[in-house]
């Protein structure tokens, strides 16, 4: 389970003691303590650094930097494209979030590798999907997973450089998915620098949260952005640039994970660059 989940059960299990509720603990026991990123995701490093590890360059960038403002999610098109993932059923505590992409077979969803696939256990069994979930309504239906495709970096060691799943859910009175609620399309090779909204589930809300900021460049595999209240729950959040006021649909260039699954702090978040590997992920999952 990653740091962002763990938050999300920790907060979920203070709850239930505070009402008098009972529940087994999590992982170890405890829930781990929110801590600063290390100084280099995978695959980056400073060109040249000056006193205490920082370059010109990696100085610069930081004062430059400006963090997103996070709201409440209005049940807009663009945002029922985005749901809540639960184990079984609606009933029990959301613990990732993940989105409709475009797909000949109209039932394809992306998300991060880590909410469906454990390195060390394999894959998670028994999700759904829930778009647009709001307050305990399923307001679109609850859509089992089916099929997994995640890379087998991640499946041998956790690749943080592709923390990227892509998953076909069931159909539900005869429709897929993309036919009742629309998709965003999968953006390739886009760059660093792009203004995209981030649309999740915190595990401890009923509600979803959305924020819009500029994407940086992290690392050559990696993006990152400055969001806060990304706690956990939001691994897999979608990161949508282009919106395209016709179609009320954009496209996907990143969800929450990649570096440390998505970050140790829930004001800043990562995403495995989409690049090569992400499009040969998402045409082993349509083909």
């Amino acid at each position: 389970m990653t740091v962002r989940e763990l938050a999300a059960t920790g907060a979920a299990l203070a709850v239930l003691a505070a009402a008098g509720c009972t529940t087994a603990a999590g992982p170890g026991g405890a829930t781990p303590t929110v801590g600063s990123h290390p100084a280099s995701p995978s695959g980056s490093g400073p060109a040249s650094t000056g006193s205490h590890g920082w370059s010109r360059e990696r100085l610069r960038g930081a004062l430059g930097r400006q963090t997103g403002v996070t709201r409440t999610a209005k049940p807009t098109v663009l945002n029922g494209l985005v749901g809540a993932v639960f184990t079984r059923n609606a009933d029990g505590d959301h613990f990732c979030t993940a989105s409709v992409v475009d797909s000949a077979g109209l039932n394809l969803i992306v998300t991060a590798a880590h909410c469906v696939w454990d390195p060390q256990l394999g894959q998670r069994s028994d999700l759904v999907f829930v778009p647009g979930y709001r307050d305990g309504d399923t307001p679109s239906g609850v859509w089992p997973v089916l099929a997994v495709t995640v890379d087998q970096a991640w499946k041998d060691d956790g690749d943080p450089d592709v923390d990227v799943a892509f998953a076909v859910v069931q159909p539900q009175n005869g429709q897929q998915v993309q036919q009742v609620l629309g998709a965003n399309r999968l953006g390739v090779d886009r760059g660093y620098q792009l203004p995209v909204k981030i649309t999740g589930y915190p595990g401890t809300s009923e509600v979803p949260i959305t924020c819009s900021n500029t994407t940086t460049e992290q690392s050559p595999t990696q993006l990152r952005i400055d969001c806060p209240d990304y706690t956990g729950g939001t691994s897999g959040s979608p990161w949508v640039t282009d919106f395209d006021p016709d179609t009320r649909t954009g496209t996907v260039v990143g969800v929450i994970g990649g570096y440390q699954e998505g970050g140790d702090t829930p004001d800043t978040s990562y995403s495995s660059y989409f690049g090569d590997r992400v499009q040969a992920l998402y045409d082993r999952a349509t083909g």
